[in-house]
């Protein structure tokens, strides 16, 4: 019987949501704003070092004005692209290579005694690295990338145990409310975070240092906030857990790609559960593209500021506070999987918006914000207690397992289209839209689960409004 079932603390839920608090500015920060700004800056200056202006491999654009970042290559492992896909390219290879070591934390968490443990090990690991990238400066972009990769690992490895808990804290009328919470409160903590690194950013003059050194030091600070926060976070969640036994002399590694296989095996016995993770697979990609090349986009294409951007960036975090509490109530009266239809429906429109706004035009810009923000958190939060009711009892760890690695593992796809369909076409506008597909054909899936049959069919109680 999971905790949930026999006892639940206010403190263990508060808990839980802090987590969320600690590890948002490592996504909203320095996934969303600072490390897609800086990534592409850092690519461009290594580029001007390798190329000679106007000669066979002279980066200008078709006016012959010198355009480092959308016509100039960087070069790693023999491989050529422009700087400006740096970062797209960046997050696809950093999920994948998430996929190889993620199905450890689920195989660590179900044979510890205490899950919480591991929890902060994988929190303390993607934090470190996050800090580190304070010492990406000048032309060193692989520094940072490598780091950046490394963070990641960390930072998909708690998610891992951290989505486990969900069981163990809520019941299944509970679950959609708990979870909407907690990711709202994330994103109260990531918008605080960016809020206190946009004002020293835009004062950087005023402190006596530099931009650039200025975006370092929010790099540190965002790995900080991850680890200082982790702390409560962790010391507050449940204790108790009856680990899986493990046979002598097998490794941790071993033994967790052996439970992501008996997993996924087992999990063939549940059709339903795995369309809908499929389907959220789906659209969950544009949702984590979207976030993730908003800056760039808004930069690039439509040339605003980089004081601009993260002003939006802030907008987005303190609306999707609003809108991760809104998906909660609606869910309520009408349903999870209601509720994520509807969000995917406006995730279409907003893709459909951005298209449309044009260069200089921070109303507009702002309103697109406004819109993503309202969805953002929301559409995701519903997905995971949505799922936690189709996992069967006593298979948290495994089934969340599976869960993350299906999300990084395909969560390479959006970074990979929007960069390729800016590389192919010079326009940046034109590959925003094309992420248009990864929203209709989740809509389109979630609607042809029986959600309710899932649900029953993994021996759990339906919740009463669906």
């Amino acid at each position: 019987m999971t905790l949930a079932g026999t006892r639940s603390t206010k403190r263990e839920r508060w808990g839980w949501y802090f987590y969320d608090w600690a590890n948002s500015p490592f996504y909203s920060s320095t996934t969303t704003v600072f490390g897609a700004l800086y990534m592409s800056t850092i690519a461009a200056e290594d580029a001007k070092s390798n190329f000679t202006l106007n000669g066979d491999h002279a980066c200008v654009d078709a006016s012959g004005a010198a355009d480092t970042l959308h016509h100039c290559d960087v070069t790693v492992f023999g491989l050529q692209f422009p700087a400006g896909s740096t970062w797209g390219y960046l997050l696809s290879v950093a999920t994948i290579v998430q996929v190889l070591v993620l199905p450890i934390a689920g195989a660590v968490a179900d044979r510890s005694r205490n899950k919480r443990r591991i929890l902060g090990g994988f929190a303390f690991l993607g934090a470190t690295a996050a800090a580190a990238m304070f010492f990406m400066a000048g032309s060193d972009w692989q520094l940072g990338a490598a780091l950046f990769i490394v963070a990641n690992i960390g930072y998909g490895g708690s998610l891992v145990v951290y989505y486990s808990f969900l069981v163990d804290i809520g019941g299944p009328d509970e679950r959609d409310d708990i979870s909407a919470k907690g990711w709202a409160f994330g994103y109260l903590g990531g918008g605080l975070a960016l809020a206190l690194q946009l004002g020293f950013y835009l004062g950087h003059d005023a402190f006596g240092v530099s931009k650039g050194t200025a975006v370092q030091i929010c790099f540190l600070t965002s790995g900080l906030w991850w680890a200082l926060f982790t702390v409560p976070a962790v010391r507050a969640l449940p204790r108790d857990h009856t680990p899986v036994d493990v046979a002598p002399g097998t490794s941790v590694l071993r033994a967790g790609f052996g439970e992501l296989r008996r997993t996924i095996v087992s999990a063939k016995a549940f059709p339903l559960t795995l369309a809908f993770l499929g389907s959220y697979l789906i659209f969950t990609d544009g949702i984590t593209t979207v976030v993730a090349v908003s800056a760039q986009y808004g930069k690039d294409e439509l040339r605003f500021g980089d004081e601009v951007l993260i002003m939006t960036i802030l907008v987005i975090q303190f609306v999707a506070y609003l809108g991760g509490t809104l998906h909660g109530l609606v869910a309520r009266r009408i349903g999870a999987k209601r509720t994520i239809l509807g969000s995917l429906v406006l995730w279409i429109v907003v893709l459909v918006g951005a298209y449309f706004i044009q260069p200089g035009k921070v109303v507009q810009f702002l309103a697109v914000a406004v819109g993503i923000g309202l969805v953002l958190g929301g559409t995701n939060a519903l997905s995971r207690s949505l799922f936690s009711q189709m996992i069967p009892e006593g298979k948290d760890a495994q089934y969340y397992s599976l869960y993350v690695v299906g999300e990084r593992g395909t969560s390479w796809l959006g970074p990979l289209v929007f960069a390729g369909v800016g590389q192919a076409t010079g326009s940046f506008r034109l590959a925003i839209v094309a992420l248009v597909i990864f929203f209709v054909a989740g809509l389109v899936l979630v609607a042809l689960v029986p959600v309710r049959r899932a649900i029953e069919a993994a021996g759990n109680r339906p919740p009463e409004v669906l």
